[in-house]
């Protein structure tokens, strides 16, 4: 056996059950172990943004790592930006980088590059000295390590750096899987601290629930909590995901802009933080703060992100005497299709209305982010954001999604900019059968950018910053390129036509999309 077929055994005996592959020549001996371990399902992405996009949609909704296959450093900075997304969002995933082997490496032939500093952007755990004999080990401890949640904004993204000769190389064979990381508990006094602020300041508290603090069994505590003291709780802006619809916990999240964070924090006293950070700005601006918290607001860490947050907030509830309380879900409502043509509000209300039960949400826009709220009163879902702020993420992760989760439709919201990024997801899409319908806004603009020039007191526009905001010349005919790559659809004007579309795209098994042609703003 050689070593290539070692690590792809040892893989498949640690539980890794996809490989999402954009290979090149120095991997060819990884391709035949592939071909060798059944175990682990290829996938052929045209483009390695795709790869690491859809690896991203696997770990978020499965919570164990696939693996991406890339060629050389080139072929993974192509996937760079879905990987400072998925770093972002806390997915777990193993990129294994083909390189070339160790006596090629000096003669500095074409592709040769320096992939250790790169992959240092978005890796908790790299190994590049890879021989045929460690292979094998190597995979098992990058597993380890994409399951190992680390300090702040590190990410649990394992990178296995291979030259050829260790894939080639003979080997002793696979190892087995190593133990499965543990998360730390909370010290007994930050539970002390954060009740005892709660039980003093009451409504004046807003607890911040983010990454582990996401899931349902953290948020139940925290809304037992809520309703017995009267504080608020929130997610973050971009959540990498949160279940919800009804019957699921109720919970808003902070919105965009700073200015909007600032007022939905006004007059609180004190911020609790659970698994996440002190809200900070998207972006800068003159005369605006970085930290988004009032004047004289205390801040307080019950959890950090590497440590339990559902045994923090239940050992939380326990000390406030909040174990027994009702929580409070979102509630079932009626939402009625739209009249005439389509803007923000009527695409909004098309996809409330129409939204299948037990969907997967994937956004990569302005406008599927304001649907977020709108939706949870009609069907339970699985809410994937765009975490890390790279567009080009939706689609790609609505691929993962759909691969991990064969038994869910899962619907992609993108905005027409960042569609086109990786629109390259269609065709993988189209080559597996995949569950998905695709919303592209076409509003033929970088709307955001638009919207962004204006936030500088900018009034009137000139022609070379409107060009550079503008995608409609030449247009898009988004419904044209699906096609090419293999997946049907349709163009839609009004609400009347999208409402029809959405719902021939649940019924029908396979991938489809919709052109929605309409002005929508964040």
């Amino acid at each position: 056996m050689n070593g290539a077929t070692a690590l792809i055994n040892t893989l498949a005996n640690c539980g890794v059950e996809f490989c999402i592959a954009n290979p090149g020549t120095s991997e060819m001996h990884l391709v035949q172990a592939l071909d060798a371990v059944p175990r682990v399902k290829s996938v052929l992405a045209l483009f390695e943004g795709v790869c690491t996009g859809a690896a991203d949609g696997i770990g978020r909704m499965t919570g164990k790592p696939a693996a991406t296959l890339l060629h050389l450093g080139p072929g993974m900075a192509n996937g760079i930006a879905n990987l400072h997304n998925a770093r972002r969002a806390n997915s777990p995933m193993i990129n294994i980088i083909g390189n070339h082997p160790n006596f090629h490496v000096g003669h500095d032939a074409p592709l040769t590059s320096n992939i250790d500093t790169l992959a240092h952007n978005f890796s908790c755990w790299i190994k590049s000295e890879c021989t045929a004999d460690s292979l094998a080990q190597d995979g098992a401890d990058a597993y380890t390590a994409t399951l190992r949640q680390s300090t702040g904004s590190t990410g649990q993204i394992a990178t296995l750096i291979m030259g050829a000769d260790a894939a080639w190389g003979d080997s002793l064979g696979p190892v087995e899987p190593n133990a499965v990381p543990q998360r730390a508990k909370v010290n007994e006094s930050a539970i002390d601290k954060v009740a005892s602020i709660i039980e003093k300041r009451g409504s004046n508290t807003v607890i911040l629930l983010e990454h582990h603090g996401t899931e349902q069994a953290a948020m139940a505590a925290a809304s037992k909590i809520s309703n017995k003291y009267g504080c608020k709780m929130f997610n973050g802006t971009f959540p990498a995901r949160v279940d919800g619809g009804p019957g699921r916990i109720a919970i808003d999240r902070l919105p965009y802009f700073p200015e909007q964070v600032l007022g939905t924090l006004n007059g609180v006293e004190n911020l609790v933080l659970v698994g996440g950070s002190t809200p900070v700005s998207f972006f800068a601006y003159q005369n605006s703060p970085a930290e988004l918290i009032p004047e004289g607001c205390e801040v307080t860490r019950l959890s950090y992100i590497e440590e339990d947050a559902i045994d923090a907030m239940e050992r939380l509830a326990d000390r406030l005497g909040a174990s027994k309380q009702s929580i409070t879900t979102f509630e079932k409502k009626d939402i009625s299709k739209p009249n005439g043509e389509l803007n923000t509000k009527t695409i909004i209300q098309s996809l409330a209305a129409t939204l299948p039960e037990n969907v997967i949400v994937c956004t990569d826009s302005g406008g599927g982010n304001a649907a977020y709220p709108f939706c949870q009163s009609t069907s339970q879902n699985n809410w994937l954001s765009l975490t890390g702020g790279a567009i080009g993420q939706g689609g790609p992760c609505s691929v993962g999604a759909a691969l991990a989760c064969p038994d869910q439709r899962v619907l992609a919201m993108l905005g027409d900019g960042g569609a086109a990024y990786t629109i390259q997801a269609l065709w993988t899409q189209a080559r597996e059968n995949l569950d998905i319908t695709t919303v592209i806004f076409a509003n033929n603009s970088y709307n955001i950018l638009d919207v962004e020039y204006g936030r500088l007191g900018v009034t009137n526009v000139g022609d070379i910053a409107a060009s550079l905001f503008d995608i409609g010349n030449p247009a898009i005919d988004w419904v044209s390129l699906a096609k090419g790559f293999g997946v049907p659809g349709g163009k839609a004007d009004t609400g009347e036509e999208l409402c029809a579309l959405l719902e021939k795209s649940y019924g029908t098994p396979g991938p489809f999309i919709i052109q929605a042609n309409g002005e929508i703003k964040r």
